[in-house]
């Protein structure tokens, strides 16, 4: 087979599983769009709870009270979907990987998506609770709160891919020491610079309150640690480096 056969049946096999994907978020997104408004009841929970009885978010767009629950539906048929979305890419780039990558990426794949919904679920039930409790709880007496639902989606998007990606630490640490990018001696020399780092993200990422800042910067700093620590199983192997040489210089050849 010619690389311009290659080439085209790599691209086609690209387009079935992306095909592949998005009909898998597709379906689970028209079974859950019926319950759209109370999925968006169960995001906005943590707000409403806060806010004093009787009170409710406001929606100023024409088709907003749609668009929104319809946006977050989307969302959560996405996440479900995830896992099969990647192992749409791992089923992909699997066959060009030595087997020793094989046995790292899979595992890889798992904990990552895995820490990407812990990190949600740490920001829904522990983060919102402490952020909403304490600008509501500071509010004047004198105004009266009714958060925009457009608003709130856009604030709980950026909340969640913040602490989504907080949670991946861990895993860049690993994939950086086992590519040997650093080692485990310069990331220990890096925890100084790195704590600065993580209270600087917190201070732009979230709002501007002291709860929420430490609630992101701290996880950010024990979960470097942690990567640190996982990061010794996993440093590369001379036999594993040697494979690697000889693998890429046997295809060349080719």
């Amino acid at each position: 087979m010619s690389a311009q056969e290659t080439f085209i049946s790599h691209l086609v096999e690209l387009r079935q599983r992306l095909v592949r994907a998005l009909l898998a978020v597709g379906v689970i997104f028209f079974a859950l769009v019926y319950w759209a408004g109370s999925i968006y009841d169960l995001l906005a929970y943590p707000m409403i709870r806060v806010l004093p009885e009787g009170t409710k978010m406001i929606a100023t767009g024409v088709i907003t009270p749609i668009l929104v629950p319809m946006k977050v539906t989307a969302l959560v048929a996405f996440l479900v979907a995830l896992p099969y979305v990647l192992y749409q890419a791992w089923a992909f780039v699997a066959p060009g990987l030595y087997e020793h990558e094989k046995k790292l990426t899979l595992p890889l794949v798992l904990t990552s998506t895995a820490l990407f919904f812990i990190g949600i679920a740490f920001c829904y039930f522990v983060v919102f609770g402490a952020v909403f409790n304490t600008v509501y709880g500071w509010a004047p007496k004198s105004i009266t709160v009714a958060p925009d639902i457009e608003q709130y989606l856009s604030f709980v998007m950026t909340m969640f891919l913040a602490f989504g990606i907080t949670f991946e630490v861990p895993i860049v640490v690993i994939v950086l020491v086992r590519m040997g990018v650093v080692s485990i001696q310069q990331l220990k020399s890096f925890r100084s610079y790195f704590i600065v780092g993580a209270f600087v993200i917190a201070a732009v990422v979230t709002p501007p309150d002291v709860i929420s800042q430490l609630l992101l910067a701290i996880p950010l700093c024990v979960l470097y640690e942690l990567g640190i620590l996982m990061a010794r199983f996993v440093v590369p192997k001379r036999g594993e480096d040697k494979e690697a040489v000889e693998g890429f210089e046997s295809t060349e050849a080719k």
